[in-house]
């Protein structure tokens, strides 16, 4: 099917005859989540995520266009766990960036980030890249797009491979959830007071946490509290696309006007 919002599926006649507003561009990571999710649970989630959110957004009359995902992210304190992959957020950045300035040179400079994976850190690079280049990007970390509303459809926290993240799974890919399999979740805390409480943080190495990379217990996750944290995420991501894609860039942009 071609898709008129969908970089990959349409063609440049179609291109040719029209202006694109909004560029997204999901980013993910391909790694272990406990031992009953998929190694690409990132890349599944944040796809599934962007895309319908840039379908709903064009079927309001959004000028927007999906980029491929960039499937890998940075990963090096999962490296104890086959087969993660890593690469490092610099290598990851000059990736973003010069898709980045491509989209710019085509005329686009409304970019929004979608991002699926905790261990990526893309806010230095938005804003050195819109100090250097004519354009406008935006940060969305998906999973917390929801965040106010959480515990209407999870009765637990969930860090990495826990409740939401399962649920979500079994929403959009349930025969790659393999439930029986999973660990408790349960992952070793902190020595320190600084950092359990948070106003003080580090890098954690997933070996160090517990034998199956997860932080997180995966108990009571349902495909219905997946479904329903999915469609909050995505109607609220596609009403942005649509306000932005809409908004014109002047001298105050994004703010307000005087």
């Amino acid at each position: 099917m071609i898709n008129d919002w969908e970089l990959i599926t349409t063609n440049l006649g179609r291109l040719q005859e029209r202006r694109i507003e909004v560029a997204v561009l999901p980013a993910a990571a391909v790694e272990a989540h406990n031992r009953h999710l998929p190694e690409g649970q990132d890349l599944l989630h944040t796809q599934h995520v962007a895309r319908e959110s840039c379908r709903r957004a064009h079927e309001r009359g959004a000028q927007v266009m999906l980029l491929p995902a960039l499937p890998f992210g940075v990963d090096c304190n999962q490296l104890a766990f086959p087969l993660a992959v890593h690469v490092s957020q610099a290598t990851l950045d000059a990736m973003v960036r010069d898709v980045i300035a491509s989209l710019r040179r085509h005329g686009v400079r409304k970019i929004v980030l979608v991002n699926g994976h905790g261990g990526n850190d893309f806010v230095p690079l938005v804003r050195q890249v819109q100090c250097d280049l004519d354009v406008h990007v935006f940060l969305c970390n998906w999973w917390t797009v929801g965040h106010d509303r959480y515990s209407e459809f999870f009765d637990h926290a969930d860090d990495h491979a826990g409740q939401m993240e399962t649920a979500v799974g079994l929403a959009i890919c349930p025969e790659l959830v393999e439930l029986e399999r999973a660990g408790s979740g349960l992952a070793r805390p902190f020595r320190f007071e600084a950092l359990r409480k948070g106003w003080v943080r580090t890098s954690r190495d997933f070996a160090r946490l517990n034998d199956h990379c997860a932080a997180g217990d995966p108990g009571g996750a349902t495909a219905e509290a997946g479904r329903a944290y999915l469609e909050l995420s995505i109607s609220r991501i596609a009403d942005f696309l649509v306000e932005l894609a809409g908004s014109p860039i002047d001298e105050h942009f994004p703010h307000e006007g005087p």
